[in-house]
């Protein structure tokens, strides 16, 4: 994006307190969390554990770390299958701010989804759209750097919050920052050249080397009339689809609408449905994120939030969990009253369960995902 693009966008002169006070929450809670069984489950998935040893599970730390950016205003898209759960977790959602998918459709829809019944209610609504299942700290680093992106966003741009990388990860998106944006209370703030897809070693290696690079951890602050217009122009079909969900949204219409047209849309990534195409266009912009940042995508994740207690090179995970050691690394999460010893292995990881145990090891631990899809494939669901 260049600098002379960057100026076109009309600057928005209204005092920053009136940005903060469009800004709306929403927390998409989707997926299974497949390289974290048996403990996720499609009827429990991540978002639902307390996978920090905090005593708050993911969605419910999510929820409290947007609360004071925006007073409560806080949208949540999830499954109908997690209707209850996720409202014993968060029992201040009111009804109309809670969207239930009766099917995955990926972020592209849930996002959009959520962008249109805001635009129906206040088209100069800002949205920040942040996953539930993310673990960030310092919570006030991370809402430093929401307050830069609504700034931001007012000006007329889709912001993301670009994570500072810890080191050359194959495993994310990377987003290529370009010249820094004179935007008032936004002082980090930077254009965004392009979203580059998982890239192998070598690649990653060369981000890291020219500073250029964050992680891309899905974190979208945008107005919602931009985001709907990004939508329209790349994802027609979609976009209309949700726009008539939108439009019956706040009406007794809104269960019928909503099981007639929701099972016809397609399945997109917001990612590909709007940011890509907007970095080209010229109307995306990032704030670096110098927090503490990781997605729990898998059990050695777990294993780096979760130090092992002193003098063990063990981390025990689980209510009352019975795990004897003697020469032993690696993780256990115990849902049992199983006695588990452990003598003479290194970096294993077990999760031990009532009807499943898993085996492996720290190294192997995103092949979790190829064992549930076999499972699936052979007919053994009751388990996931």
């Amino acid at each position: 994006m260049s600098t002379e693009r960057a100026v076109a966008h009309t600057p928005d002169t209204e005092p920053a307190d009136d940005a903060l006070a469009r800004f709306h929450g929403v927390i998409p809670a989707g997926g299974t969390g497949t390289r974290l069984w048996p403990l996720s489950r499609a009827a429990a998935p991540k978002f639902l554990h307390d996978l920090t040893g905090s005593g708050s599970t993911l969605i419910r730390a999510t929820y409290d770390r947007l609360r004071p950016l925006c007073d409560g205003r806080i949208m949540v898209v999830t499954g109908i299958v997690h209707r209850r759960a996720v409202l014993e977790q968060l029992p201040e959602i009111e009804d109309l701010n809670l969207v239930l998918e009766s099917e995955p459709k990926d972020s592209g829809a849930a996002i959009g989804l959520a962008a249109a019944i805001l635009h129906r209610r206040d088209p100069r609504i800002i949205m920040g759209s942040f996953a539930a299942d993310q673990v960030i700290s310092p919570v006030d680093v991370f809402q430093d750097a929401v307050r830069e992106a609504i700034q931001t966003a007012a000006r007329g741009f889709i912001v993301t919050i670009g994570i500072k990388p810890t080191h050359a990860s194959t495993g994310f998106g990377y987003i290529r920052a370009g010249e820094p944006l004179a935007v008032d209370g936004a002082p980090s703030a930077h254009a965004v050249i392009e979203f580059v897809e998982k890239p192998s070693q070598d690649v990653a290696d060369g981000y890291i080397e020219s500073g250029n690079y964050s992680w891309n951890a899905g974190m979208f602050v945008a107005p919602v009339d931009l985001m709907l217009k990004h939508l329209s122009a790349n994802e027609p079909e979609l976009y209309a689809g949700l726009t008539e969900i939108a439009e019956a949204w706040d009406t007794p219409r809104r269960v019928e609408v909503a099981r007639r047209i929701w099972p016809t849309l397609p399945k997109i990534a917001i990612d590909y449905a709007v940011a890509e195409p907007a970095a080209a266009a010229g109307d995306v912009a990032m704030i670096p994120g110098e927090f503490s940042w990781d997605d729990v995508g898998d059990f050695a994740a777990i294993g780096r939030l979760n130090p092992a207690e002193e003098n063990s090179e063990l981390t025990v995970m689980g209510e009352g969990a019975r795990v004897f050691s003697e020469n032993a690394s690696g993780i256990v999460v115990s849902d049992t009253k199983r006695v588990i010893a452990l003598i003479g292995i290194d970096d294993v990881v077990i999760v031990d369960t009532p009807d499943a145990l898993l085996v492996t090891t720290k190294e192997h631990a995103q092949e979790v995902k190829t064992a549930v899809e076999r499972l699936r494939a052979s007919g053994d669901t009751d388990v996931l």
